[in-house]
């Protein structure tokens, strides 16, 4: 069901462990070549060409692409009472992890009668997008607005595929996790046309946003990257990913059952495990072969873990694995060793850390507080997760009295002339000549 792959006895590069462990084939380039009418349809369309994308892609013809606020309340009165009470305690812990992440004001004195302030603006305006397709992410819905919101972001659109169960409006989970968050601007609307729509805008349907946000499939990410610089972006999500760092200490059950968590998004979905221990690998096949077809949606699960994205890498010490998953730099990382709080310390390369038996990724994924929107396919090694920060721009605001001007004058000039730039250096002298 899933490939093993000996690292014992072999001391290798970052790019070589990369090698041993690829992520599954995701061509994003050819992607963009497939999207590029869509992208044009909606840059010179109408809400008519949007409706038909979505009679094209979803199967269903939506009544308006925005969704109207009845719909929005109407779903979060029918909403489930306990799914309900689920939401709003995870919000509560969602705002009080994001909270922590404001940024302050900052200012520095160079000289006397010179300073630096950097303030943190947040950007005009967001579009967020929240996945369809094989599940209802009203969790992705929270980790998108919730850092918005905090920023103090002033115009936040959601945008999500119509459905043809619900009469061409998104699932409504979805519809009631806005409403609850006091989201009213929602758009019936998925793939690239959803990117697109947020890049561009359309008028007297979408104004266009600066900022884009959220994960999606191929199309979504190719959108994203086509369109990167017409508007900003967080990352390219790709398909999810789970390595676990785990020695004898840890429970093949515990393990077997993360592994399957993440393998149940996708059938290209990575689930890793890195052991020292071979008699844990051995456990861990027996309880994928018993757990996976006993869950939900085995043939997926089946597919995605035996695809060459994931395996169990046998190493030859839980430092060697972490030099492993350190090269890897998973989405998401658990560490279930006997000393996982101080091996977890050794990671820098990793979207969120989960460490010890009872913090596995599902806790991350909902309620921990923390964000699920993270770097996929190795990006964790330059990029961060979605945070508030995310939504914010540091503005420098430079002021300069008269003494502290002249004071910098000559080496101005002095730069200017050596990148044969003095016009830049005669902008600094013309202010001596009319001083007062």
């Amino acid at each position: 069901m899933i490939r093993t792959v000996d690292l014992r006895g072999r001391t290798l590069s970052k790019a070589q462990y990369n090698l041993e462990l690829p992520r599954a084939t995701l061509n994003v380039a050819e992607a963009m070549v497939l999207i590029q009418p869509i992208l044009d349809r909606v840059k010179n369309g109408v809400e008519a060409d949007l409706i038909a994308l979505a009679e094209e892609f979803d199967g269903v013809t939506p009544a308006s692409i925005r969704v109207p606020q009845k719909a929005l309340d109407e779903a979060l009165l029918q909403l489930d009472p306990a799914i309900r009470t689920a939401l709003e305690l995870s919000i509560i812990r969602i705002k009080k992890v994001h909270n922590d992440q404001v940024r302050t004001d900052k200012t520095t004195t160079v000289v006397d009668g010179g300073t630096i302030t950097e303030k943190w603006v947040p950007v005009d305006r967001v579009g967020l997008y929240v996945p369809g397709g094989r599940a209802v992410y009203p969790s992705s819905v929270m980790m998108n607005v919730i850092p918005a919101q905090i920023a103090h972001v002033q115009s936040i659109a959601v945008a999500s595929p119509p459905q043809k169960e619900f009469g061409g409006l998104p699932h409504p989970t979805i519809l009631a996790t806005c409403a609850l968050l006091g989201i009213s601007e929602v758009y019936a609307i998925g793939g690239a046309q959803a990117i697109a729509l947020f890049a561009y805008g359309m008028d007297g349907v979408c104004e266009k946003a600066d900022l884009v946000t959220g994960p999606g499939n191929i199309y979504v990410a190719a959108a994203k990257r086509s369109l990167r610089g017409v508007i900003g972006i967080d990352t390219e999500a790709g398909p999810t990913e789970i390595a676990i760092l785990a020695d004898s200490s840890a429970i093949a059950a515990d393990v077997a059952a993360d592994l399957i968590s993440q393998a149940e998004h996708d059938v290209i979905a990575a689930a890793v495990l890195v052991t020292d221990s071979p008699e844990l690998a051995a456990a861990v096949e027996a309880e994928l072969k018993i757990r996976v077809s006993a869950t939900k949606h085995s043939d997926r699960i089946a597919i995605a873990l035996s695809g060459v994205q994931s395996a169990i890498a046998l190493v030859d010490s839980i430092e060697q694995g972490l030099d492993v998953v350190n090269a890897y730099a998973a989405e998401h990382l658990e560490i279930q060793t006997r000393n996982a709080r101080s091996d977890a310390a050794k990671i820098r390369n990793a979207g969120a850390v989960f460490i010890g038996r009872f913090s596995p990724v599902s806790l991350g994924d909902y309620s921990a507080g923390s964000n699920h929107v993270l770097p996929t396919g190795g990006c964790a090694c330059h990029s961060s997760g979605l945070s508030v920060q995310t939504f914010l721009r540091g503005l420098h605001f430079i002021e300069y009295g008269q003494q502290a001007f002249t004071d910098i004058v000559d080496t101005v000039v002095t730069l200017a002339n050596a990148e044969d730039l003095p016009a830049h250096g005669e902008a600094m002298t013309a202010r001596l000549e009319n001083l007062g």
